[in-house]
């Protein structure tokens, strides 16, 4: 690390002004960069979980919230009591349901990511 010190130094007082701010930008750069990697690292991931062929509504929410199990589900409760009632009151397609379920997880779970 001493070596490598030394050497940047030397190569930043051959350097005019604009050149030892460029270079001073770049390391800002990566430093940031792998300080995000890490982050972004340290979230947890889904735990996937094929959807069967025959699935319920309710089975399927309990297999989103299994594999999801980061999310806070005082989060999603409203907009999955929305989806539920729309099958249960309005007669709508369980597939078509599910598959909203799933869209919904998985834009929380990127929401989560983004945190």
């Amino acid at each position: 690390m001493a070596k490598a010190k030394q050497r940047l130094s030397k190569l930043l007082e051959q350097m005019n002004p604009e050149q030892q701010q460029s270079l001073l930008d770049y390391a800002e750069f990566l430093l940031q960069k792998s300080a995000a990697a890490e982050s972004s690292e340290s979230k947890q991931q889904p735990l996937e979980q094929p959807r069967p062929q025959q699935e319920n509504v309710v089975a399927a929410i309990k297999r989103l919230r299994a594999s999801y199990f980061m999310l806070n589900t005082d989060d999603l409760l409203n907009e999955t009591s929305s989806l539920m009632a729309e099958f249960m009151i309005q007669g709508r397609d369980a597939s078509a349901v599910i598959d909203d379920l799933e869209q919904l997880f998985d834009n929380h779970y990127q929401k989560y990511l983004q945190s």
